[in-house]
């Protein structure tokens, strides 16, 4: 029977290892664990437990709760999370993963934990869930065996942008809100933030807003050649926020009563043709559902991978 063991130091490249072996459509590099998984705020060894056999780690569970708020949403003292885990291909088919699960399950409930997720834990998660085609078997294994059910199930997109067009018809849809509407859709300014942080806070939640914020950090020091952020505004009132990092696109959004008029569709292409014109060749993101997934596809965006999230109540 593998030793079960809190995580320490000395563990790091016989732990990614493991990660690599067994996560294989979601590598990692030492640099990223520790800067989203060491230096994460949440983080606690006690909750990176490792499995020990013949003298190396063969297997982890990497889980967290809160140890400091994140924004209003406080420190969500019922919940917990799991983003990632695996045992090492030679050592797999032992228990090993049962006997981790088993211990970081006890670990939750012994701390009055009510519910576990995989794996929407913010801000470092690395994928929306369990990858239902890279990990086949898995999401059967976590409901048969520990009662997780699936709760979501998003998809990732990404689309090849060269010699990326906006349709004409959209084109004077945009020309016809700017007329009739009062429509205006610009790159941001400073000017924009005290009328747009707490439109995304109000209408997208804390998530949405730290999420942008790091974008507009970014953007507002040295990095606006790789940033793009759209606002939108309504007879002179935000209604539509549109960002990109880089090669990653959004998360964007449209004020609820605004979203009869297209302005989705016309922030979506606009970011898209100015990414394209900047010579990013590639866009994607990681998370959307299937009803939001029709408007991406109308831009070029297919399907690149499939996920479940899966909670268990404790």
């Amino acid at each position: 029977m593998a030793e079960i063991r809190p995580y320490c130091g000395t563990d790091e490249a016989q732990l990614l290892e493991v990660w690599n072996q067994s996560m294989t459509h979601d590598r990692m590099t030492p640099d990223v664990f520790r800067v989203k998984v060491l230096l994460d705020p949440n983080f606690q060894a006690a909750n990176l437990p490792v499995a020990v056999e013949d003298g190396r780690v063969v297997g982890f569970v990497l889980a967290l709760t809160r140890q400091v708020p994140l924004f209003l949403q406080g420190l969500e003292p019922e919940k917990s999370w799991i983003t990632a885990f695996g045992v090492h291909p030679a050592y797999q088919r032992r228990g090993i993963g049962r006997e981790l699960f088993n211990h970081i399950i006890s670990r939750f409930k012994n701390d009055s934990r009510t519910s576990l997720e995989i794996a929407p834990y913010v801000p470092n998660y690395f994928a929306p869930g369990v990858d239902t085609e890279a990990y086949a078997g898995t999401v059967q294994f976590l409901q048969e065996v520990f009662g997780f059910t699936v709760i979501e199930s998003p998809i990732s997109m990404g689309v090849n942008l060269t010699n990326f067009q906006i349709p004409p018809e959209l084109v004077a849809l945009q020309r016809k809100r700017e007329q009739e509407d009062d429509l205006w859709i610009r790159p941001v300014t400073a000017a924009d933030l005290p009328d747009l942080m707490p439109f995304i806070a109000k209408y997208f939640g804390w998530d949405w807003y730290r999420h942008i914020q790091e974008y507009l950090v970014e953007y507002f020091g040295d990095s606006s050649s790789q940033i793009c952020v759209l606002v939108a505004r309504l007879k002179g009132e935000v209604v539509g926020f549109c960002p990109q990092r880089r090669e990653r696109f959004g998360p964007f959004g449209v004020h609820p009563e605004a979203r009869n008029l297209g302005i989705g569709r016309i922030l979506l292409f606009n970011c898209l043709a100015e990414m394209s014109a900047r010579r990013i060749y590639y866009s994607y993101f990681m998370w959307t559902g299937e009803d939001a997934a029709r408007l991406y596809t109308q831009a070029g965006f297919k399907r690149q991978r499939s996920f479940a999230i899966l909670r268990k109540e404790l």
